[in-house]
């Protein structure tokens, strides 16, 4: 197959790009780096089968040749990224998608797209199955990133129904693993860079809030699983393993063997209380079910890191008074 991926050069992204070409296909891989980087897919470039565009998504794709499917997961998606750049988000996830949508209309491709599990919002229902349709403030700080989602949904499904395309929605929950950004400002790797460095680990609220963690490896192959298929979705693509983000703080801190402290901050606005998928519809219709535990993950996500000292010591001290969802 030859692919094109939107945001190819974030972390997701050159995942998904890494294991595509593993298997023997072809990938493009479009970024604006604004969020992706270059390292991240810097080992793929003497591949045949692998070409970098750096261009906007926001603008109409130029890429000659014939592609068979477009993964879309161009976006901000870090809160420190989409609060500090709200009308990029928007946009991208508006003339982004309406971009890549008519890209891959024209190739007559699979279109896959990379929403998330924050269209559930702060959700009444738990666990949160694919037909629940949310609870999510429209204008509200975090609205930037669930409506941009939530319509970017709304429009593949349109292209879909309207003009025949082949589409299928993912609604991806909190994902982890090696080539986050240490400054991305998300608990796993807000976490270890504070226990790496011996700063305190920032808990918000009680720290009793939850989230499902799932391991980049096993997110790659619900993705792959996706694009193979003709799966209109939403799927649901999570870690249906509940943890409280206090109980990954003392994780992150066992297995990096830091002597950190864990300190308190208020709760931020609008932020979920309660978070994990019900996958009862990827393992029924993908076969597809995470296999990585999360203290597997963790352990391999701490190594990565420590691998990287320069980039976590670039970090020191930015999360002391922000948050980590």
């Amino acid at each position: 197959m030859r692919i094109l991926i939107t945001g190819g050069a974030g972390f997701l992204g050159s995942h998904l790009s890494e294991f595509l070409l593993s298997r023997g296909d072809e990938v493009v891989c479009l970024d604006n780096l604004s969020s992706g980087r270059r390292a991240n897919i810097e080992h793929l470039l003497g591949s045949d089968r692998f070409r970098f565009v750096e261009a906007d998504v926001r603008t109409a794709i130029d890429v000659d040749g014939h592609f068979d499917a477009v993964a879309h997961l161009a976006s901000p998606a870090s809160p420190p990224d989409y609060l500090r750049r709200p009308l990029e988000t928007l946009t991208t996830g508006s003339q982004g998608t309406l971009s890549a949508l008519e890209f891959a209309l024209g190739h007559q491709a699979r279109f896959v797209l990379a929403s998330t599990s924050e269209v559930y919002g702060d959700p009444l229902v738990h666990p949160q199955t694919e037909d629940y349709w949310g609870n999510v403030n429209p204008v509200g700080p975090r609205s930037v990133y669930d409506e941009a989602k939530r319509f970017a949904e709304a429009l593949a499904t349109s292209y879909g129904a309207s003009r025949g395309l082949n589409v299928g929605i993912m609604r991806i929950f909190n994902t982890f693993g090696p080539r986050m950004r240490a400054d991305d400002g998300r608990a796993v790797s807000t976490f270890i860079v504070q226990a790496l460095l011996g700063e305190a680990l920032t808990v918000f609220g009680d720290g009793q809030q939850t989230r499902s963690f799932c391991y980049v490896d096993d997110l790659v192959r619900g993705f792959v699983s996706m694009i193979d298929s003709s799966e209109p979705g939403p799927v649901n693509f999570g870690n249906p393993e509940e943890l409280t983000v206090l109980e990954l703080a003392e994780l992150v801190v066992k297995f990096s063997g830091s002597k950190s402290a864990i300190t308190r901050r208020p709760l931020p606005v609008d932020d979920p209380t309660r978070r994990r998928p019900s996958i009862g519809r990827a393992f029924d219709r993908l076969n597809w079910a995470p296999a990585v535990p999360v203290e597997t993950g963790i352990k391999q996500t701490i190594d990565w890191f420590a691998q990287n000292r320069s980039e976590v010591e670039a970090a020191a001290g930015l999360f002391a008074d922000t948050t980590a969802p």
